[in-house]
């Protein structure tokens, strides 16, 4: 089995790609950069639902909502402002938040780093909210303001899955070009070798 970091530590590359559904399947566009990654958190979203039988907990229903997360970053792009919150620039360069659009659902992809190479991931299917500002007056030292987006990751609609992230044991091409294009798993388990032992490779 290839080793696993031992720790996990800072964030970077944090990428968007607008999620486009025809009924059948999911494409997105070309991943952009959203420079200034600060902070990230990711919450599980769902229940576990025990049934009673016997006198006992006879069996537990567990349920994947996917997540509700947090990104704080320096400063939210008018990029993002335009292609995600659909804010519009007007013929005198001046950018109107539109009240009767809603946000475009994207791909969020980011890395956290560790002992050993990063972990790169990606929540499939992602609605972010307004992002909260905040500015203060300078003082001696300056401290520069951020913004934070929130937002709820759910399931991919045909791939029945929130998220996914490399191991150090990804191919080296997947890894490589993670931010070139969204991953889309081709749904084949590889084989695990058993504890203490070596799989067959079949």
């Amino acid at each position: 089995m290839p080793k696993e970091s031992k720790v996990q530590f800072g964030l970077k590359n944090a990428h968007y790609a607008i999620f486009n559904d025809d009924g059948t399947t999911v494409t997105y566009t070309k991943p952009v950069a959203l420079l200034g990654s600060v902070e990230l958190s990711l919450d599980p979203e769902g229940s576990t639902e025990p049934f009673y039988a016997d006198d006992i907990n006879f069996y537990n229903a567990v349920s994947n909502q996917g997540y509700k997360g947090k990104l704080k970053i320096a400063r939210v792009s008018d990029q993002f402002r335009q292609d995600v919150l659909q804010d519009i620039l007007d013929d005198k360069g001046v950018l109107v938040e539109n009240s009767q659009a809603q946000p475009k659902q994207i791909a969020l992809m980011f890395e956290f780093a560790g002992d050993l190479k990063a972990t790169r991931q990606v929540l499939y299917n992602v609605t972010v909210s307004r992002p909260s500002e905040s500015g203060n007056t300078k003082e001696d030292k300056i401290k520069p303001d951020t913004a934070e987006l929130e937002f709820s990751a759910a399931d991919h609609p045909y791939l029945h899955t929130p998220k996914a992230k490399t191991t150090q044991a990804s191919d080296s091409t997947v890894y490589d070009k993670w931010y070139d294009e969204v991953y889309i798993t081709s749904g084949k388990s590889a084989t695990t070798p058993a504890p203490g032992g070596e799989g067959d490779g079949k």
